[in-house]
């Protein structure tokens, strides 16, 4: 039972937690347990039980630490990414836990028979083994649940298991020298396994007895809930990721709490902002902690307003604390347990004392992917809700789902209205309907005028989608008018076809990492064929693959087809009728058009691309990238003066990147103002010398050669 607990947050962090991951476990271990115990009886059978015990007691040990192993390999199979998601979780789950199943459930049998074999009574000799084999279950089940696995994580349980078969397999033929020389190779291992030393890391890794190091995660643990992580995003500004199993959660600006990183964080402010317009202070209640982005946001946006989280895992509390920039001193205040439970509390408060506490806006973040805790899901936990807000309050729900398939939100939505007279649906723009996105649903006593606050955002460069009444009509047909309650809410059902294309999303994914590789490394055809590939295998992901392609066909000198690429993606965006940002396609064309002589054709693409990237310098004004678009545009078509300004910015936002100082020095060079180019230069010089970065230095200095040469050819 220890084992199998373990299973599932072993392959949690590949695969997730969900319905699937547990029934897989479950019939896996069961199966194998099976098999073993048909195994052990003939083993019994055959040998001295003694012995048996010892030599199976040992490979037991030996099957447990090959589980980190397989576990670590099968992680990166990509053959198991060709299957649907059922198919694959069962798929890894039988190839790293099959095994030692299999031979724990070996031991029972024989020790059946020796016990049998002292001539005890055969009924109460049997029964004895059966129920110290259950209250061994027992123990070892609340051991690891409540205290091991937090303890000591999932990993060392697995070191800890193998070490006690082996001993019991000793103490079963102690004088067989083969048992120790597993018990030092044990040791040896554990020390790679496990040992905090940088060569014990490097030896593990090597050895597959433990993850490859990440150099950008700064925080890990494992809390009895999930796994957590915090990582570090590689860039000039400090960006860092929550990890919770395998879902990123949350992502911080930790120089600026405001700058909001993920989408549904951004409407949840834009919504309250609506309704906030004439209030000063707020009471809020978030229901999940993540990484307490938004909590801190409205901590900071409304001084003094009284915000709590619901959070039940404190591991996730202290990892917000210890590496996502959460004060300890913070005037949020967290509430470790279920929010079902928080909510019946302070209902029940109401009722016996008569102490109201009411919150103008509640926050529902507790929805992963494929794990849904289902009681917040709920007709009756809606009702409830409702009445816990003000009078002009709003309920935010966010979940994953895919609009073509849209079962679980159409299920949501539809629970929803039996208790709000208004529920709304947002979504982030550009996202083909065939895909995974976050979905926000709003729901309220009062009508909301969203269509305004997406008018207002629009203008400010932030484009969403706001389901209309067909497209909310077209979700609760989907969900067959589903209404959750606590009765009823197969939760992980309405997310099955969300599951089954999951697969081709990965693949898709893995094929874009192989192609970005193949292009680092000046392999174009082989990475235009991986684009080709994913073409294929998810046609809803070709709007990028097309647009990357081209890229690749720009650096072979097939400007044709290069072209015609581009023209695809642009097709595809239309075909799925979705608002997206097309600037690095028309930029990217207009290269093209202008490489095969079509100087008009080019201008028309270079100008619909700097007014998209100016739309979206709106919303993204510290975006770098998008000035230096703009700059390189305007320096295509000869409006040096233009250029300069856009190029002057993007270096002046980011001094780190090469490229801005070398295209910033290029303009001033067309325009023959060569002492300025140079100056630019040698200032860039000093700047990589000092972050130790010699090898720009060095192709900046020899830029600077060029123009001096050239300078005294003009002279």
């Amino acid at each position: 039972m220890v084992l199998e607990l373990v299973a599932a947050r072993l392959i949690a962090r590949y695969l997730g937690s969900s319905l699937y991951t547990w029934t897989a476990v479950i019939g896996v271990v069961l199966g194998g347990i099976t098999l073993g115990n048909y195994l052990g009886g003939r083993i019994a059978d055959s040998y001295a039980a003694r012995r048996a015990l010892a030599g199976l007691f040992a490979l037991c040990s030996l099957a447990c630490i090959l589980t980190v192993v397989a576990n670590n390999l099968v992680g990166g199979w990509k053959l198991l990414w060709h299957f649907s998601l059922p198919m694959r979780v069962f798929s890894h789950v039988a190839l790293v836990f099959m095994l030692p199943s299999t031979l724990l459930g070996t031991i029972s049998p024989v020790v059946a028979k020796m016990a049998l074999e002292r001539g005890l009574a055969t009924g109460r000799t049997v029964g004895s083994i059966y129920a110290w084999g259950a209250a061994g279950s027992i123990a070892g089940t609340f051991a690891a649940g409540y205290y091991l696995i937090a303890a000591m994580g999932s990993v060392a349980i697995v070191w800890v298991v193998a070490a006690v078969l082996l001993i019991m397999g000793i103490l079963y033929w102690f004088r067989l020298w083969v048992l120790y020389v597993c018990l030092l190779a044990l040791v040896c291992g554990l020390v790679m396994g496990m040992g905090p030393w940088e060569w014990a890391q490097k030896a593990g890794a090597r050895l597959a007895l433990r993850d490859v190091p990440k150099p950008n995660v700064i925080y890990e643990d494992e809390s009895q809930y999930c796994y957590i992580a915090v990582n570090r995003v590689p860039g000039p500004v400090e960006i860092r990721d929550f990890i919770q199993d395998k879902l990123m959660h949350s992502r911080i600006n930790m120089e600026d709490i405001l700058d909001l990183e993920y989408f549904y964080t951004r409407i949840y402010a834009a919504v309250t902002e609506m309704l906030s317009e004439d209030r000063g202070e707020l009471a809020v209640m978030a229901i999940g902690g993540g990484g307490y982005v938004f909590p801190r946001y409205v901590e900071k946006v409304w001084p003094g307003s009284r915000v709590e989280v619901v959070e039940i895992d404190p591991g996730v509390t202290e990892a917000a604390m210890a590496a996502f920039g959460l004060p300890r001193d913070t005037s949020i205040r967290t509430i470790q347990m279920d929010a079902r439970n928080y909510v019946d509390e302070l209902l029940e408060r109401e009722e016996t004392t008569g102490q109201k506490v009411r919150y103008d806006f509640i926050y529902e973040d507790a929805i992963n992917d494929y794990s849904v805790p289902f009681q917040l899901t709920t007709w009756e936990f809606n009702e409830k809700i409702a009445w816990l807000l003000t009078e002009g309050g709003a309920y935010m729900v966010n979940l994953i789902d895919v609009f073509d398939d849209g079962l679980f939100l159409g299920a949501i939505v539809n629970t929803l209205k039996k208790t709000f007279d208004y529920v709304y649906v947002m979504t982030e723009a550009g996202v083909p309907r065939s895909h995974r996105n976050t979905f926000v649903i709003i729901a309220a006593r009062e009508e909301l005028d969203l269509q305004g606050l997406y008018e207002r955002s629009k203008r400010k460069g932030t484009i969403f989608w706001l389901l209309n009444e067909s497209d909310i009509n077209t979700l609760l047909v989907k969900a067959a008018g589903a209404v959750l309650t606590d009765d009823y809410a197969p939760v992980e059902n309405l997310l099955a076809p969300v599951a089954r294309r999951k697969t081709a999303y990965d693949l898709a994914g893995e094929y874009f990492r192989q192609a970005r590789k193949l292009f680092e490394d000046g392999r174009f055809d082989e990475c235009v064929e991986r684009y080709e590939r994913i073409i294929r295998r998810a046609p809803s992901m070709a709007i990028k693959a097309y647009n990357d392609m081209a890229v690749a066909l720009i650096k072979l000198g097939k400007w044709s087809e290069a072209a015609d690429a581009l023209s695809e993606s642009l097709k595809a965006i239309k075909l799925e009728g979705i608002e997206v940002y097309t600037g690095n396609i028309h930029y990217n064309l207009a290269v093209v058009y202008s490489r095969m002589g079509k100087p008009e054709e080019a201008g028309e693409e270079f100008n619909k691309a700097i007014g998209d990237f100016r739309e979206q310098l709106v919303a993204e004004p510290k975006n770098a990238e998008l000035y230096l678009k703009i700059g390189k545009s305007y320096a295509s078509m000869g409006q040096l003066a233009d250029a300069e300004e856009y190029l002057s910015k993007a270096l002046e936002l980011d001094p780190a990147d090469l490229s801005h100082h070398l295209e910033m020095a290029r303009n001033l060079e067309v325009q023959q103002r060569f002492d300025e180019a140079v100056s630019l230069l040698q200032e860039g010089i000093r700047y990589m010398l000092h972050h130790g970065r010699k090898d720009d230095a060095s192709l900046l200095g020899n830029y600077v050669e060029t123009i001096k040469s050239r300078k005294v050819g003009q002279e």
